[in-house]
């Protein structure tokens, strides 16, 4: 870390960490224990935002969607620091949240702990430090954001930006797991549904008419024949299938769900083009018998990056190393909240708090003996983002 990094009081720094191994677990599960799905995140964001308020943080705000939103005054307003943790889970209401501590493996299992419990306990606890340590180079904003998983589209992210359009500067973006890694790499994606209408009937009175079920089945397969470049790597997922009313009713609707995904936008624009051919060509097939193809965006995640050897990558790679951490190769990509600021030009990095495994299970954990690791590196990295934007590095742009 070069002078950035030697932020005052280093043995205080530390010492709100040290210690602090018990407090970090239970701040996680406090978190998990709040429901929070995509699209219904207000229980857990009020929370965050009651956190917020009890620890005296500027500018707190809870929005409609909800984002919540804290500032943490700097030495100078702007180009400001942005902080994020995602607030939601793929998890549904009703979900059973009970924890299992596996102490001899410092486990700790649930469902949702990992991602992004975890990351948001990082946010609250990167919060209570900042505010007792003497004032960074700009302000910091931390932002709890929604809409990070499946079909939210990174919609908490978005607005976040466009709030805070003209003061961003750099943006770090927590998720609960993943310390070894330094993502800086936005992997694009692109999601349709396409939906199928048709005539329908009885299965004995009316057969022969069109069957959406039948149309949908013959497209689907089709589009498990995509090509997908393996460089740059693109791939493709029919994720889910759905429609018809019963075994013995031709079925008047019927549709899926298709990620694609790729690390180029011209991959991902390929492939999509492929995808929009095949509804095109079935739609002029079957117009004559009354059935109709709609293929709608459901999602769209743009790509972007910056470079291996960008000034907040190293910066990440040499708080890890101080941290006694080595990171793992092959894991600069990815799609998180960070696609969104990578792809209008600010250098952003998604970090993880600690290690874990299963995410999107419902045996979901992570290793709790890294947390007080995990949050140092946060702290650190932080401090120099602060710095280095102050001294106006930013204006450099991504490389």
């Amino acid at each position: 870390m070069d002078e950035h990094a030697e932020y005052p009081d280093l043995v205080a720094a530390h010492g709100m960490v040290a210690g602090k191994h018990a407090a970090l677990v239970e701040r996680c599960i406090a978190v998990q224990q709040i429901a929070a799905p995509t699209g219904d995140e207000h229980r857990r964001a009020a929370w965050v935002a009651q956190q917020y308020e009890q620890m005296r943080l500027a500018d707190v705000t809870l929005d409609g969607l909800p984002n919540v939103y804290a500032r943490i005054p700097g030495r100078q307003p702007k180009p400001a620091l942005l902080v994020s943790a995602h607030t939601d889970t793929v998890f549904p209401i009703g979900t059973d949240l009970t924890v299992r501590h596996d102490r001899q493996h410092r486990r700790l299992y649930g469902p949702g702990i990992g991602d992004n419990a975890t990351g948001v306990a990082g946010l609250l606890w990167l919060a209570e430090m900042l505010r007792q340590l003497p004032p960074l180079a700009v302000d910091v904003w931390l932002v709890a954001n929604c809409g990070e998983e499946g079909l939210g589209d990174l919609l908490g992210m978005r607005a976040a930006l466009d709030r805070l359009a003209g003061q961003v500067g750099a943006c770090i973006v927590l998720e609960g797991t993943g310390l070894k890694r330094v993502v800086h790499r936005a992997l694009g994606s692109r999601r349709y549904r396409i939906r199928i209408g048709a005539p329908g009937g009885h299965s004995w009175s009316d057969f022969g008419a069109a069957s959406a079920v039948h149309v949908l089945a013959q497209l689907a397969a089709e589009l498990t024949q995509l090509h997908a470049s393996k460089r740059p790597r693109t791939s493709f997922n029919i994720g889910r299938i759905q429609g018809g009313t019963s075994i013995n009713t031709i079925a008047q609707a019927a549709e899926l769900e298709l990620d694609l995904r790729s690390e180029d936008a011209s991959a991902l624009q390929t492939i999509a083009d492929q995808v929009l051919a095949i509804v095109q060509r079935y739609q002029t097939v079957w117009r004559d018998r009354h059935v109709t193809i709609e293929a709608t965006v459901i999602g769209d995640r743009p790509s972007g990056e910056i470079g291996e050897g960008h000034p907040l990558v190293q910066a990440a790679y040499r708080s890890l190393a101080s941290c006694g951490v080595t990171v793992r190769g092959n894991l600069s990509i990815s799609s998180t909240d960070a696609n969104i600021p990578l792809s209008r030009g600010i250098p952003a990095v998604c970090i993880g708090i600690t290690e874990g495994g299963s995410a999107h299970r419902l045996e979901e954990w992570i290793n709790t003996s890294l947390l007080p690791v995990g949050i140092m590196h946060l702290l650190q990295l932080t401090w120099w983002a602060a710095g280095w934007l102050g001294d106006g590095a930013s204006a450099a742009g991504p490389e």
